[in-house]
């Protein structure tokens, strides 16, 4: 049965909905944004899901304040395959509002594409479940798959919620398949699964040198410059090349999957003309396969208005990708030592850590990947490619600790034009359809062993 004119006819209603859920200003920072935002879009996640058969979908309260929707969907009997689907309903803050070509919070089509914040990470995720689970129980309805759901609201602030409670309730999550759609293809119209993903590790580094601000008139030449020293430290962290290079992490590892071509990465990137991409491999091996530091922000007088005066402490936010094969907890022992070691001058040094994530390796031989495989061969008409994800996704890997026998699915309706985590993210509903079909043919496919 041909499920593509049934996603076809859902595709307005996906619109419709997902303009909803946009709206919701669910970014998980109490501090910024009101929580009640992300609890309305928790009960309305919730209950579409209810309305889709998930008799027992709920809310469930994490260890870091979030929500996050738990349900399942028994149908099939307890020889039948269980599926766990996953998405997360909280967003990225929208940054600056007037980098924004259209209202970061209202869905708005501009040249063929959905544009909102989270419209593709990850609440186009989302709509792509509801709409492959419809387009499915209008055509199948007494499908053989068992579905599971965990619908989280703190992954974009990396609080590790959902990670501390997967560990202790492995039952309740505990799956032959887990579609991890957090991700997403190639580019529009080319399938891919995402087979790996870096770690991370974000801390805080702050340097101090002088009990106050002095005059640079009176005291400067002697006297040690806080700011001058950071800027000192960071700047070891990459090579003229732009490698990173922080002392006991290796930099020279290969990607062996699909290629990432430069000038296409330069057009995704917004890399400017002339300004040289960074490190001496290519675009895959350094995005995929090898560390690399980013200074997100640094603490320190502002240029405008700054007075003539030796600063006393300065602080930078920085961010490391772990890629697989490397422990995350040895790379932030390693970054640590290194920043210690490069403050010039003996200035004081403190370290504080945010989160820490693991990297993700997954199975590419399993039933599963090849029921995956077939399925987006059939929705695109094109083999599907496997990629990398610089991002990180913790939970992937605490799924894998604790459920070791399930395989990872790594898909989503991204693509590289997405922006995400940017300003003018958007999604292309061109990729919403055609990756609800995607899915829906997967669970048709795993579910009756046809692939």
């Amino acid at each position: 049965m041909d499920l593509r004119p049934r996603i076809a006819d859902l595709l307005p209603r996906a619109r419709s909905e997902l303009a909803e859920l946009v709206a919701f200003r669910s970014v998980a920072d109490p501090a910024r944004f009101p929580p009640g935002e992300c609890h309305r879009a928790a009960r309305w996640v919730r209950d579409k899901f209810l309305e889709l058969g998930f008799a027992d979908a709920r809310l469930v309260d994490t260890s870091d304040g979030s929500r996050a929707v738990l349900g399942s969907r028994g149908r099939a009997g307890p020889d039948a395959p269980t599926v766990l689907l996953y998405a997360h309903y909280d967003v990225q803050p929208p940054l600056s509002e007037t980098a924004w070509q259209t209202p970061p919070f209202r869905l708005t089509e501009v040249g063929g594409r959905w544009y909102g914040r989270g419209a593709a990470d990850c609440k186009g995720n989302i709509l792509m479940h509801l709409t492959a689970l419809r387009a499915l129980d209008s055509a199948v309805p007494d499908l053989p798959v068992n579905l599971k759901l965990v619908v989280e609201g703190s992954e974009e602030q990396g609080t590790g919620g959902l990670e501390n409670f997967v560990a202790g309730n492995a039952e309740l999550l505990r799956a032959d398949a887990m579609l991890i759609c957090d991700t997403g293809n190639a580019a529009v119209g080319v399938p891919a699964a995402t087979v790996s993903l870096r770690g991370m590790v974000t801390l805080t580094v702050t340097v101090e040198t002088l009990a106050t601000a002095v005059h640079s008139g009176i005291y400067g030449g002697a006297a040690p410059d806080a700011l001058a020293a950071l800027v000192s430290t960071l700047a070891t962290l990459r090579d003229d090349r732009g490698d990173t290079t922080v002392s006991g992490l290796a930099n020279t590892q290969r990607w062996t999957g699909e290629p990432y071509p430069a000038e296409r990465f330069r057009g995704d990137a917004g890399v400017l003309d002339d300004v040289d991409l960074l490190g001496d491999g290519t675009v895959a091996d350094m995005l995929w396969a090898r560390p690399a530091v980013t200074i997100l922000g640094i603490d320190c007088p502002p240029a405008r208005g700054a007075a003539s005066a030796i600063t006393p402490h300065a602080a930078a936010r920085l961010n490391l990708r772990v890629p697989p094969g490397t422990d995350a907890a040895d790379a932030r022992t390693a970054l640590i030592r290194h920043l210690h070691a490069a403050a010039p001058w003996n200035a004081r040094v403190t370290v504080r850590t945010h989160a820490t994530g693991a990297p993700f390796l997954a199975s590419v031989t399993g039933r599963a990947h090849r029921a995956l495989a077939t399925a987006m061969r059939e929705a695109y008409g094109r083999p599907m490619t496997t990629l990398g994800q610089g991002g990180s996704i913790p939970l992937c890997t605490a799924l894998a600790e604790t459920c070791p026998d399930a395989e990872l699915l790594l898909i989503g309706v991204e693509d590289p034009r997405a922006a995400i985590h940017a300003p003018n993210e958007s999604v292309d509903p061109r990729e919403l359809a055609t990756m609800a079909l995607a899915e829906a043919l997967f669970l048709r496919h795993y579910a009756t062993g046809a692939h």
